[in-house]
């Protein structure tokens, strides 16, 4: 990824509250030399290596885990918040519009899940995560045949982050004066991800 250096991001406690607040990313590998994508949610485990590990599954009918097997490195594409930016925000007359955005893109060998338990823990995390937010949640009580059956329709794997790379890209390359103009207008926006972008923008400006 492209990232001037007034817009990369290192601090890991930062890009791992990103990865979970914004689970929901793109897995991108492989296959005879052409990019292969899925859209998939992930878990992070901040504490097992360097950067953490990532775990997710996708439907066995899904032939990209497939290209797991050939040990080549994977990309997951973290979208975090993002807002267009409009030239009449800032003081200086001669400018021109931009986007401002977070993401973070980790890298990794993927590594199937064989065993049928660590599997069953991921998607019970997973699905316990969810449901959290809900008065009621779902306890995933299930007939086991049932589960079994389901179960053996996805493959589970786990990605240890051997590379991780951050962009917050917000105005950092503007004067004080009008990234508090930026973040003023977004906030006025009806637009949550533009809210979002001005909230983050504060956390970095203060």
């Amino acid at each position: 990824m492209y990232i001037p250096k007034a817009f990369r991001e290192d601090d890991l406690e930062k890009l791992h509250k990103l990865m979970q607040e914004y689970s929901f990313a793109a897995l991108v590998t492989q296959q005879d030399g052409v990019p292969v994508a899925t859209h998939l949610p992930f878990l992070l485990d901040m504490e097992r290596g360097q950067y953490g590990t990532l775990m997710a599954h996708m439907a066995r009918a899904n032939p990209q885990w497939r290209t797991f097997n050939s040990g080549q490195e994977a990309l997951v594409i973290f979208q975090g918040p993002h807002a267009y930016i409009s030239p009449s925000w800032y003081e200086v007359e001669l400018s021109v519009p931009t986007w401002n955005y977070a993401a973070v893109h980790a890298y990794g060998v993927p590594r199937i899940i064989d065993d049928k338990a660590t599997l069953y823990d991921l998607l019970k995390a997973l699905i316990e995560r969810h449901e959290a937010q809900f008065e009621k949640p779902w306890d995933f009580q299930l007939p086991e045949d049932y589960l079994q059956k389901m179960m053996q329709g996805t493959v589970g794997f786990e990605i240890e982050i051997t590379r991780l790379e951050g962009k917050f890209k917000m105005s950092q390359n503007r004067s004080a004066s009008e990234q508090q103009r930026v973040i003023a207008a977004l906030r006025e926006s009806q637009d949550v991800s533009n809210v979002q972008v001005a909230e983050l923008m504060s956390e970095i400006f203060g």
